[in-house]
């Protein structure tokens, strides 16, 4: 079964010194939860060419953390559309139902394994006074592998830190405010589309 969802958010890049500011006075929140940390391992499938990545498409077997599974992300405006598929014993292979919707894009091409990502992602949610969940804060600290690009070529490697702030159940604004507050403490609006964009920008040729 393929579930499917709007993922709206916002990127900072941060060093690794970076404090999390705190976010309870932020308009409309009244709560915020403690953090709680998840250990991430995904693996990221595109063509030889990157068709995928280029056309702003990712494609990724994640395990751990609460949604673990196949995760097929598609632009959708300035947000991205999300469908997921459970992990389905003894295969590494993307269930058909994901592969049916980007078919035009594979044009037959089976994608492969291209990086391999682990994250520890620290989750902090923001409520408003009647419990509701507004948004999610997650601090991520990210390791990524690059397969080689050519025969006997090495793997490259490449680790940063990131913030994302996600909508869940609250209005966008919330995504500003939070926002402006960890500008405030130091952090910068990210220009990366997103991780994978970053682990391969040396061979897509731009800076992610």
């Amino acid at each position: 079964m393929v579930a499917e969802q709007l993922e709206i958010e916002r990127k900072f890049d941060v060093d690794g010194e970076f404090a999390v500011p705190a976010l309870d006075g932020v308009p409309g929140v009244a709560a915020v939860a403690g953090p709680v940390t998840h250990e991430l391992a995904a693996v990221y499938h595109d063509t030889a060419d990157l068709r995928l990545v280029r056309t702003r498409v990712t494609l990724r077997r994640r395990t751990g953390g609460p949604d673990e599974g196949w995760h097929l992300k598609l632009p959708a405006g300035a947000a991205r559309r999300e469908l997921h598929a459970p992990l389905a014993d003894g295969t590494d292979v993307a269930p058909a139902e994901l592969l049916d919707v980007i078919g035009g894009l594979l044009a037959g091409e089976v994608p492969a394994p291209v990086v391999t990502m682990r994250t520890r992602r620290v989750v902090t949610a923001l409520r408003d006074a009647a419990g509701r969940v507004l948004a999610e804060l997650a601090d991520d600290t990210v390791t990524a592998t690059v397969a080689a690009g050519t025969a006997g070529g090495a793997p490259e490697v490449r680790s940063w830190r990131e913030l994302e702030v996600e909508l869940v159940d609250g209005p966008e604004a919330v995504l500003a405010a939070v926002g402006e507050v960890l500008v405030a403490a130091g952090a910068r609006p990210s220009p990366r589309a997103s991780k994978l964009a970053f682990a391969l920008s040396s061979r897509l040729g731009r800076s992610g």
